[in-house]
């Protein structure tokens, strides 16, 4: 079974929609440390004034030493959600597809979720699912009993878990994964490679690594084609 791990982020660019094309199970690492500066609660969007960030605001309470990204809560006392629909609204307007998906998508942003992973991975798995991957299951790791330890031991405990005999890691990982681990544990180990074609964007130039919502906007049904190297 070919499995993927990796942390809950908020409307993620093409690459990681890519790995959950590819995963049997997908699991949502909700239970590290929560990144204050990463993309947890943020991404990128095209616009004609250039790339614009779309920012959930959080109560992180200064330092997240130790703060779980299961446990981060959302700061509703901005008008974020509002924000951010109209922001998309005003970049994809004319997009192709916009009109398609605005209705499935509006939707989210009328929610009022406490917690921020609850809102990103419900986010993240319906458009998936728009997307046209259906097969892929999910879980979250908070979910799965008695995992311990850190980095390679955590990842494999998880995996071991979950019955998994295949790992898609991203490439960055290489930089602490200890593979001799994965053999051990008999479950083979493959990276990836993020090497996509480019599709029709409204402002040039072409930027591949904004959110996959540019890409369905501009696409549509045809999104997953853009997916293959």
């Amino acid at each position: 079974m070919n499995v993927v791990i990796l942390q809950p982020s908020y409307i993620p660019w093409r690459g990681y929609f890519d790995q959950i094309r590819r995963a049997d199970l997908f699991v949502f690492y909700d239970d590290v440390q929560y990144d204050k500066r990463g993309w947890r609660n943020r991404n990128q969007i095209k616009t004609s004034q250039g790339k614009q960030w779309l920012t959930i605001p959080v109560h992180s309470s200064g330092s997240t030493a130790g703060l779980l990204i299961k446990d981060v809560h959302i700061d509703w006392s901005k008008p974020w959600a509002v924000s951010h629909w109209k922001a998309l609204t005003f970049a994809y307007g004319r997009a192709p597809y916009f009109r398609k998906y605005a209705p499935f998508l509006e939707p989210f942003y009328a929610r009022h979720d406490p917690l921020l992973a609850d809102f990103t991975i419900d986010l993240t798995i319906a458009l998936a699912r728009e997307l046209g991957i259906t097969h892929t299951r999910f879980v979250r790791s908070s979910e799965l009993p008695g995992i311990t330890g850190a980095k390679t031991d955590r990842l494999i405990q998880v995996l071991q878990a979950v019955g998994a005999s295949h790992y898609i890691s991203g490439p960055s990982a290489r930089d602490y994964i200890e593979p001799e681990k994965f053999a051990q544990a008999g479950i083979t180990l493959e990276y990836m490679e993020y090497k996509y074609p480019e599709y029709p964007q409204l402002y040039p130039p072409y930027d591949p690594f904004v959110s996959i919502l540019d890409l369905l906007f501009m696409t549509g049904d045809r999104a997953l084609s853009f997916f293959d190297h």
